[in-house]
């Protein structure tokens, strides 16, 4: 190749360095969803004929079905049929592991809300109707309704897990400090702004296309199938995009997928099943409220010597994901931090409450939360500063880089990233500030922290890390491309595309993602535990460059040159010193019959989990971050205000920094939600008495800090991700920790940060007033 040649085409490498990662690009469906012409399940046109149903509930927690008449029902204005559970031609149930969910209870409910039937009509209004006019008897059965009633009856819906490392009791009963207590945090409502909503449509020849808002379509066609007693192949689910998902659309979405099919298929008519909001509310389980005992034993400067740890999850009737859930609660219960010694347990609690799921984190959030309500304890007790406590015991190297359940942290970038984060929210500095204000305020005090997050990224189980693509390439140089993971408006769509459209050397605008479709990607996992982007990423890419190698071995043989000196970029492809506009190439190869469409596949290595020692290496690589929040607590009333929240997350080299953002800015305000205002409460009966806006608070605009400094902490990800890039979904979520602990913090002032406050999650205004006046020795609040 001379000499100018070769200059022409190291310029065509310089720019395709500067691909389409790394920018800021838009969501791909902005204008969609700002103009409301984003189409979602329920705003598929409607075929004609179709039907509506909606599902009758039990009003008991724990009872024996001993009579049902449905004959009102079946009378109601615009009812076509009514099913209960034998009209279900397949398996009545939808659990995703353990088949103890029933579609519909049969001889006894289990809690408050579970579908007993589910009536068809001709309008939404009066399928929900009708679904009230039913007269069932019941025979009450004893109920339990708390994590602690079912720790103590031993009430529990999988056998209990236990890691241990070292001898903790030993190290505990030796230390010269030791903290043993319980706390307990609350369960969270996803609250997603879509419900649940289901539209099935009977095909010819025994088959059925179902539209769900669903993050996991494989599992919603697996278990519609087994409903109808049919194969998978018969059975079509497509999911554009969901409103939301958070975890609740995982496994609870097959709940309604499965009714709406099953009545579509047995009316040979298309129905639809949304559910309102308060049915949704009642029927769909929640993030896991956990109880814990714990025992720590620590030296004087409050290095941690061991741990034990006794965890009880409200799992709700059925095991759902909660085996799951306890084992990556178990998993970070160490968070940033070397314990030594260490024996942690968890019971999933069977309760007579909804089956509690996932819920971003997925138990992460639950366990690493105990560990930094601890370390604020030990800092306290030794009059020490929290965050040089933390320090101290953070993961380092050599021997203290080995996680309990046995995994090597060898992407620590902890030090560095507090470093950076304490110096730019001026926390020392604060930290005085606040400690004065407090000795001159009496009603008003303010309460700082800092918490770091370590969150690790995959599934436990090997076979859910794999993904799948297809990638089309048309004539006219533009690019379809399909993968199996679902958008619920995190962007992965966007990044998907971004992938896609660097490895071709195209503009963003080329390149378009359809529908998530089970009849194109088969077998695919959840979009959960925040893998989306790695995997589907990771297939979208590896199918643009087998038509990438393609197309140069074509351009190469037509135009000179070797293939390996083919360029993609700026939309043309540079070839042995020519610019040749990349439709142009495409089209050509086309009547050079090479192929233009291509399969990708991705599986993460490496990863291996025994759950009978509780041991392996269940991560691929480790996501980090920390956070500095100061609030202010009106002692009077509870009442209490977010100042303002410096947060810096890692998220390795960013394929699109304003989505990250956006998730990291999401996640935070969505975890304080749980930490300080969700309430989930049930009464004596077992009814979910916060099952509405009205009655369940979530956070709104006024809640967020008037100050909030949200930054990427500049970080390439040791291992193979896509673009080095590291997930975002769920480790953000941990973030708000330092809300939480801030309020403990502004509340321990009230007794000269003495005394442990007694303030659980979530830290409502009623629990922080309760924790003021009990340290100032009035009682309870009324």
């Amino acid at each position: 190749m001379n000499t100018q040649v070769e200059a022409f085409m190291q310029q065509a490498r310089e720019a395709a360095d500067g691909r389409a990662t790394g920018k800021s690009l838009p969501h791909e469906s902005a204008i969609l969803h700002v103009s409301g012409e984003a189409t979602y399940t329920d705003d598929i046109p409607e075929l004609v004929g179709t039907l509506h149903a909606a599902i009758g509930m039990s009003a008991k927690a724990h009872a024996r079905i001993v009579s049902m008449d449905l004959d009102a029902v079946r009378r109601a204005p615009g009812v076509v049929d009514v099913l209960t559970a034998r009209d279900i031609p397949g398996e009545n149930n939808c659990g995703p592991v353990v088949h103890d969910d029933p579609l519909l209870a049969e001889d006894v409910v289990q809690y408050i809300g579970q579908p007993v039937f589910v009536v068809v009509a001709g309008s939404h209004d009066a399928a929900r109707r009708a679904a009230r006019l039913a007269t069932i008897g019941y025979e009450d059965l004893p109920a339990v309704l708390s994590p602690q009633q079912a720790k103590a009856e031993q009430s529990m819906v999988l056998p209990p897990m236990k890691l241990t490392r070292g001898d903790a009791v030993k190290a505990i009963e030796s230390a010269p400090n030791r903290l043993t207590g319980t706390f307990e945090c609350n369960g969270q409502e996803q609250f997603y702004l879509e419900g649940q909503v289901s539209y099935a449509v009977p095909k010819e020849g025994m088959g059925v296309h179902v539209w769900c808002s669903t993050q996991h379509p494989s599992e919603m066609q697996a278990l519609v199938a087994h409903a109808l007693g049919w194969h998978s192949h018969q059975v079509l689910v497509e999911c554009r995009r969901m409103g939301g998902g958070f975890g609740g659309k995982e496994s609870q979405s097959a709940l309604f997928a499965c009714l709406s099919a099953v009545c579509a298929t047995r009316l040979r008519k298309p129905v639809k099943l949304r559910a309102d909001r308060d049915d949704d509310m009642m029927i769909t389980g929640k993030r896991h409220g956990f109880y814990y005992e714990y025992d720590l034993g620590y030296d004087a400067d409050g290095r941690i010597l061991g741990v034990t740890l006794d965890m009880t999850l409200r799992a709700g009737f059925s095991a759902d994901l909660s085996e799951a859930v306890a084992t990556r609660a178990v998993c970070h219960f160490d968070n940033a931090y070397y314990v030594p010694e260490v024996e942690i347990s968890a019971l999933c609690g069977k309760t007579h409450t909804q089956s509690n799921t996932a819920f971003r984190g997925f138990g992460g959030p639950q366990g690493a939360l105990m560990m930094e309500v601890l370390i604020d304890m030990i800092a306290r007790k030794l009059g020490r500063d929290a965050l040089d406590v933390r320090r101290l015991n953070f993961y380092g190297t050599s021997d203290r880089n080995i996680t309990p359940y046995g995994q090597i942290v060898v992407d620590n970038i902890l030090d560095p990233l507090v470093d950076q984060l304490e110096a730019e929210s001026d926390y020392r500095a604060r930290r005085q500030a606040i400690i004065a204000f407090n000795r001159g305020s009496r009603v008003l005090k303010r309460g700082l922290s800092l918490t770091p997050v370590k969150f690790g990224i995959s599934f436990n189980v090997p076979a859910f890390n794999q993904a799948g693509a297809l990638v089309h390439v048309y004539r006219d140089g533009s690019v379809l491309v399909n993968h199996g993971g679902t958008e619920m408006g995190q962007g992965l769509n966007t990044k998907v595309a971004q992938v896609a459209a660097a490895e071709l050397g195209l503009d963003f605008s080329h390149v378009r993602v359809t529908a998530t479709d089970t009849s194109k990607i088969a077998n695919t996992s959840a979009t959960a535990a925040s893998t989306g982007s790695d995997l589907n990423g990771k297939a979208a890419q590896d199918a643009a460059v087998k038509i990438r190698r393609r197309l140069a071995r074509f351009a190469a043989g037509k135009w000179g040159g070797a293939p390996d000196a083919v360029v993609f970029a700026d939309s043309h492809v540079f070839v042995n010193g020519r610019r040749l506009p990349f439709a142009e190439v495409v089209d050509a190869a086309y009547w050079g019959q090479v192929q233009l469409w291509s399969e990708g596949f991705y599986a993460t290595p490496g990863i291996r989990w025994d759950k009978a020692t509780m041991s392996g290496k269940p991560f691929y690589y480790y996501a980090y971050g920390a956070a500095v929040s100061e609030v202010v607590i009106d002692t009077l009333t509870g009442e209490w205000k977010l100042l303002r929240a410096d947060a810096l997350h890692d998220v390795g080299r960013s394929i699109n920094p304003a989505l990250d953002i956006g998730q990291v800015e999401g996640a935070f305000i969505q975890g304080m939600g749980w930490l300080t205002m969700e309430e989930l409460v049930w009464n004596k009966e077992g009814r979910l008495m916060t099952h509405a806006p009205s009655t369940y608070k979530i956070p709104g605009v006024s809640d967020c800090p008037a100050v909030f400094n949200v930054k990427l902490f500049e970080n390439r990800n040791v291992k193979d991700t896509i673009h080095r890039s590291k997930a975002v979904g769920e480790p953000p979520l941990l973030l708000p920790f330092s809300v939480f602990n801030a309020i403990r913090d502004a509340v321990a002032s009230v007794a000269g940060y003495r005394r442990e406050p007694q303030l659980n999650a979530p830290a409502t205004p009623e629990a922080i007033l309760n924790a003021v006046m009990d340290l100032r020795g009035a009682g309870a609040a009324p």
